[in-house]
């Protein structure tokens, strides 16, 4: 696919100001609870509810059971389809979601069952179950609806995150991460607040990629999208620095 190809084509009218490739990062790293469509022996449409996380690229990672039908039938047929929707108050449909077209395949890569583990802790207790196995996903298509009018059809391209330049900083994750938890608790609550994560104090960094860092508190999540690119610990490190000190300055 090209580039040409792949860029968010929006449609006419609407609101130049409108990022959709910008918004559909922030939902796929932010939300962590999608509808998962799959595909019946029969080749009917099977949709059920699922945690979700994503690896560093932005590919979404699945926990499924054997046991569970959707499982069945994406060893079947790998094609699957994930509607992550931003929950809020108000008329459901005029708030953001995010659908994807993927395949998915079973992964033994340790960093997908981490990531996922820091995302959705509580899974710890079933992940090592025999039966459960991660699945990472190929994205293929993407689909935003941003709310009225706010919409756009793109490739993976515009969506994931390119990689390349970051192995230092991929490679670091573990250790950066237990840092902050350990040591940058109020710095943490304040990117949170003001990248939306109101009404939460005590935040935790389940992961981070070369665009942003995500944050967890219970059930919430938030996304903290860096100014510029950050591919080394180093950049890390000043990046959140300047962040942490001009959220403070707005508080």
């Amino acid at each position: 696919m090209s580039n040409a190809e792949d860029a968010p084509r929006p449609g006419p009218g609407q609101d130049p100001s409108f990022d959709p490739a910008g918004e559909a990062k922030r939902l796929l790293r932010a939300i962590r609870t999608a509808a998962l469509g799959t595909l019946n022996e029969d080749g009917a449409p099977f949709v059920t509810l699922t945690a979700v996380a994503t690896d560093h690229d932005g590919s979404p990672i699945l926990l499924m059971s054997r046991l569970a039908a959707h499982t069945r039938n994406l060893e079947r047929d790998p094609r699957l389809s994930l509607l992550l929707p931003e929950i809020g108050g108000g008329d459901p449909l005029a708030h953001p979601r995010l659908t994807l077209i993927a395949t998915a395949e079973r992964s033994a890569e340790p960093s997908l069952k981490a990531r996922y583990l820091r995302r959705n802790p509580k899974a710890a207790l079933y992940a090592d179950f025999p039966d459960f196995s991660f699945w990472r996903t190929r994205v293929l298509k993407v689909h935003l609806n941003g709310g009225f009018a706010r919409a756009a059809d793109f490739g993976p391209q515009a969506l994931l995150t390119p990689l390349d330049d970051a192995q230092g900083l991929i490679a670091a994750e573990e250790e950066t991460l237990a840092r902050l938890d350990a040591e940058c608790a109020e710095a943490l609550a304040l990117l949170a607040k003001k990248a939306g994560g109101a009404g939460k104090t005590r935040w935790r960094a389940s992961g981070l990629d070369p665009e942003g860092l995500d944050l967890c508190a219970g059930d919430a999540c938030a996304r903290v999208v860096f100014p510029e690119r950050v591919t080394t610990p180093e950049s890390l490190r000043a990046t959140l620095a300047a962040m942490t000190k001009n959220a403070a300055g707005e508080a």
